[in-house]
């Protein structure tokens, strides 16, 4: 206890442990909840693009989600099956088509494709040039725009510090878990992804992460294969007990506005079985 002198001249007791204990929980709250707001990023100068995607190459990713009408998905899927494929394989045009799937837990009817454009904007700009004067692929769109409710795509670059995605042999489960960052935290979510990919590569299961550029912006995907459900949550569970995964999954929640899981099963011409 401490004592104090009052304008009388008395001396008044005051209950200094249980007072000052309140002040040292009321400090750590204070702390603690400025922490989730408040991050201290260093000035620069360069555009976060710039700092985060990878510099040895010049890929541009677009990501595509079609929201398909429920009696015509399987209809939807042979025509995918039957067009993308060509695009893919034909060497006229400079784009690769990553993944195609079926979102099997998460949003219902709906099909993702992920493409890769080598030569950044002017690979893109050449593919959309050339695909107006194919008139395979302009009777696909028509078809196609009579079974959709719905579609939306992204333009994005891939992290540096993620593997490129690369064809894999299945079966396979994919997750592609979305993020919507707070303004701002895009390279603070790279600092920490940066460590925390090391520990989540152990089994295989990093596909591949990836950024906005256009879009809905401040968007983060990242793209993991596993042989099943069980496996993923293993896969998932076993990353918690790997130094410094509670500590990057701490100071990272704080940045996300909202995020979102779809688990999904590839198609059958996907390169990503």
């Amino acid at each position: 206890n401490f004592r104090k002198i009052n304008n009388n001249g008395l001396h008044l007791l005051s209950p200094s442990v249980s007072f000052l204990n309140s002040l040292s929980l009321s400090a750590y709250q204070d702390s603690w909840f400025k922490s989730l707001f408040v991050r201290k990023v260093d000035p620069r100068k360069d555009a976060h693009s710039h700092l985060l995607a990878k510099k040895e190459d010049n890929n541009l990713y677009k990501i595509q989600f079609h929201n398909v009408k429920p009696e015509c998905l399987d209809a939807y899927n042979e025509l995918c099956e039957d067009v993308l494929p060509s695009i893919h394989a034909d060497p006229e045009y400079p784009c690769e088509l990553v993944g195609t799937w079926n979102t099997w837990y998460g949003e219902q009817d709906q099909a993702v494709h992920l493409w890769r454009y080598r030569g950044g904007y002017p690979a893109l700009t050449e593919v959309m040039n050339k695909l107006r004067q194919n008139k395979k692929f302009m009777d696909y769109r028509n078809e196609r725009g009579k079974m959709l409710l719905s579609r939306r795509n992204q333009l994005l670059l891939e992290f540096s510090f993620w593997n490129e995605p690369v064809p894999r042999p299945g079966p396979n489960i994919y997750e592609l878990r979305s993020y919507q960052l707070r303004p701002g935290t895009m390279i603070e979510w790279g600092n920490y992804w940066a460590r925390a990919i090391e520990i989540r590569q152990q089994n295989q299961e990093a596909v591949g992460g990836f950024f906005s550029q256009i879009g809905s912006l401040y968007t983060v995907h990242h793209l993991w294969a596993y042989k099943d459900l069980q496996s993923r949550e293993n896969t998932r569970n076993a990353a918690w007990q790997r130094d410094g995964w509670d500590e990057i999954v701490y100071y990272t929640v704080p940045l996300i506005q909202h995020m979102e899981s779809r688990i999904m099963i590839p198609m059958k011409t996907s390169p990503l079985k």
